[in-house]
């Protein structure tokens, strides 16, 4: 089997839309459109990317020192979900065309932002590369072939979660936008509550 295909393989069995960037690319979605939640599940898998790239080509050092700093990372990552989410709260009105350049930036850059202060999925990829024996960089000046399969993986079940509450969304009013708002903003209130406990007790790392 080709690298290319088992990165497909490993990011179609470990990029399942789910957690914080789940619950804001169907917000998204289902507030700003299609546009909004594609953009939204492209920051997450390429979050998941470098994350894939670090497995791919054996960078021991970053990730060593990704871990090590996992719960200040995580702390930062909590925060800004916390935030979304009471931003989502406290919103008045129903749904909105995606804006344009600055805003489209913003949703890419925040979903990539709550995607990459999770170096846990370090570990999950270390262990999909040694199940298909793409592990240690054994992939070599190749791994960029498992990469790009992890973020097409990947992908793929972001686009089908896009579709599938774009497709939902048009049957809806004004009043369900606001009402989804609300709820997304719980959701993603208590994600980053549970992010930010989770990491508190166990300390953060000094040199």
């Amino acid at each position: 089997m080709s690298l290319f295909l088992k990165g497909i393989l490993i990011g179609l069995l470990f990029g399942v839309p789910v957690g914080a960037v789940g619950a804001m690319t169907v917000q998204r979605t289902w507030e700003h459109g299609i546009k909004a939640g594609l953009l939204t599940g492209m920051g997450s898998s390429a979050a998941d990317c470098i994350y894939a790239g670090i497995g791919a080509f054996g960078l021991t050092i970053v990730s060593d020192f990704l871990l090590e700093y996992q719960t200040v990372i995580h702390l930062a990552g909590g925060g800004i979900v916390l935030l979304m989410g009471i931003r989502l709260l406290l919103r008045k009105g129903g749904a909105a065309e995606v804006p344009a350049v600055s805003g489209i930036f913003k949703i890419f850059l925040s979903s990539f932002a709550v995607g990459i202060t999770n170096p846990a999925a370090i570990l999950t990829f270390l262990f999909a590369f040694s199940w298909f024996g793409i592990a240690g960089g054994s992939a070599g000046k190749n791994g960029w072939l498992v990469v790009f399969g992890v973020f097409i993986g990947t992908y793929f079940w972001w686009g089908g979660l896009t579709a599938v509450v774009a497709f939902a969304r048009r049957k809806k009013r004004t009043e369900s936008f606001r009402k989804m708002n609300r709820i997304f903003g719980a959701v993603l209130s208590l994600f980053g509550i549970l992010v930010l406990i989770r990491a508190i007790p166990t300390g953060i790392p000094y040199q």
